[in-house]
């Protein structure tokens, strides 16, 4: 999209159909603030939850976060994504988040708790040559949680040389090789043990990451060495300043382009929480929390001086504009998207 020359900024919105979800939504982003406009959605992939850009953002691509597992591209030309060719299968279960790797998609299946790689074509197709499948092994305390793996996240690390893969059920995160079109374990990291990881999001210096755990409302602060592909963890924050009077199950972790501030959202409680970033990103203080704007937020993304948080449960996406001296994010809208459950801009 173009305007007087000018390049107009697009959302992308995932969703559950399953729950009612009307598939990948596309909005226009307001040009100089953050404000949404829906535009329309694309139909016939079932449950698309999560989604990823190519590196030169011309191809959009979506798990099928189903038993079969699956993932798809959709080419951006402007208008609404296409479909680029069929799903593909990832021969893992439930794929509940995916990447872009060294010429590959990598999606982590929470269902069989596995991570896969598949091919990208030249023009940024999916190949539908035999996808690689790296399983998951072991468990954890929690006895209704983590009977078996369940990869939640995995994503590149910021010298590009490993896949980083984070398990909810083994309380573990894996640093991963890509060679040759096969995954291997390069080092596994153990956290806490029933602290229940579920997503990890990088300083923008590349020294620290921070790992969100669901089942114990905290993060972990991490050392990262990219390399050697080391991860060390060094303390936890919690993420609320008390403790939850019900459920509280964090979600989403995002982090500032400038590495100042930290924001997690939690479900349960429907909160969003700001850290300041301490000791060169050694350390998170807690700064305060905010409502997310909706019911059950399960993801949010930070750009342009805005927080977006795709309400899964209320059926919204709400926006916030973060202050840039203190982090902390102020209520400035939401849409209407039922079963949203997250949000990428192009």
């Amino acid at each position: 999209m173009t305007d007087g020359g000018a390049r107009r900024r697009r959302a992308f919105i995932g969703s559950f159909t399953a729950a009612g979800g009307p598939g990948i939504v596309t909005a226009a982003v307001a040009p100089g603030g953050g404000a949404l406009t829906l535009l329309h959605s694309v139909t016939g992939l079932p449950d698309p939850s999560y989604l990823a850009l190519a590196p030169d953002r011309r191809v959009l691509y979506a798990v099928s976060e189903t038993a079969e597992g699956a993932v798809a591209a959709y080419r951006l030309n402007g208008g609404r994504p296409e479909p680029a060719g069929p799903p593909v299968r990832v021969g893992g279960q439930g794929p509940t988040h995916l990447s872009v790797f060294d010429g590959h998609v990598l999606t982590a299946n929470y269902g069989s708790g596995s991570v896969t790689a598949v091919p990208v074509r030249a023009d940024g197709t999916l190949a539908p040559a035999p996808s690689a499948v790296l399983p998951h092994t072991g468990s954890g305390p929690h006895t209704r949680r983590q009977q078996a793996p369940h990869a939640h996240q995995v994503q590149p690390d910021p010298s590009g040389r490993w896949a980083v893969s984070v398990d909810l059920g083994t309380d573990s995160v894996r640093v991963c090789t890509l060679r040759g079109g096969t995954l291997a374990v390069h080092r596994e990291a153990p956290l806490r043990p029933g602290s229940g990881p579920r997503h990890l999001a990088f300083h923008p210096g590349g020294g620290h990451a921070y790992v969100l755990n669901e089942l114990t409302p905290t993060v972990t602060v991490c050392r990262w060495q990219g390399e050697d592909g080391t991860l060390k963890p060094l303390a936890e924050a919690q993420v609320l300043p008390a403790a939850p009077a019900g459920d509280a199950y964090p979600s989403g972790i995002a982090v500032s382009p400038d590495g100042r501030f930290v924001w997690t959202a939690t479900r349960g409680e429907d909160v969003l929480s700001t850290f300041a970033v301490e000791a060169d990103g050694a350390r998170l203080r807690l700064l305060g929390t905010v409502p997310c704007g909706g019911d059950w937020p399960r993801a949010i993304t930070v750009a342009d001086g805005y927080l977006y948080c795709a309400n899964e449960r209320s059926g919204d996406v709400s926006w916030f504009a973060l202050d840039p001296e203190t982090g902390l994010p102020l209520y400035d809208g939401r849409v209407p998207v039922p079963a949203a459950s997250c949000v990428v801009l192009d």
